[in-house]
């Protein structure tokens, strides 16, 4: 059985969320050919842009070696409102976890304590194309190495029906 999705716009079938009532009555103002355009500018900038992933395995013959069918990533026209009280715990998470992130590649950049402890084996370190070689032992201003954090999070339904975030996962540059 699958798990029911979080609406987050609408509470129940006849309620929207106070957070997003303004904004739906924007929304319900919207002529739909209006927002169909909008649809086809953003999905011809994401092309443009080349805001795409590769989905491998997907060409008619099925064989994964032949490269993958490039797609867009999927993405919504109506934003996700944060309700500020929301935003405040969330926000303490994200830096958080970034901070980790950039601890862990300090880590592996300098004295290794998470390869030394058998946590995650070297070569998933020292074979990924992403690891530079000339980079260890270099110290990087405020032990930044990731300028740029993406972090994908959905919202699903908790136990008392009300939305719980999930990292879904990192995007580190």
């Amino acid at each position: 059985m699958s798990r029911p999705m979080f609406d987050e716009m609408n509470a129940t079938a006849s309620s929207v969320r106070e957070h997003y009532q303004a904004y739906q009555r924007w929304l319900a103002r919207q002529p739909d050919q209006v927002m169909q355009a909008r649809r086809a500018e953003a999905e011809m900038i994401f092309r443009r842009v080349g805001i795409t992933f590769a989905v491998y395995g997907d060409k008619d013959d099925g064989n994964p070696d032949n490269g993958g069918t490039e797609r867009l990533i999927p993405f919504d026209l109506i934003p996700r409102i944060i309700p500020a009280h929301e935003w405040a715990s969330m926000e303490k998470g994200l830096v958080q976890r970034v901070t980790a992130l950039n601890r862990f590649i300090h880590d592996v950049y300098h004295d290794q304590e998470i390869i030394k402890a058998g946590v995650i084996p070297s070569e998933q370190i020292f074979q990924n194309a992403q690891f530079r070689p000339e980079m260890m032992g270099v110290e990087v201003p405020g032990n930044i190495y990731s300028h740029i954090s993406g972090i994908d999070i959905v919202r699903a339904p908790n136990a008392q029906g009300e939305g719980e975030y999930y990292v879904l996962e990192d995007n580190l540059r």
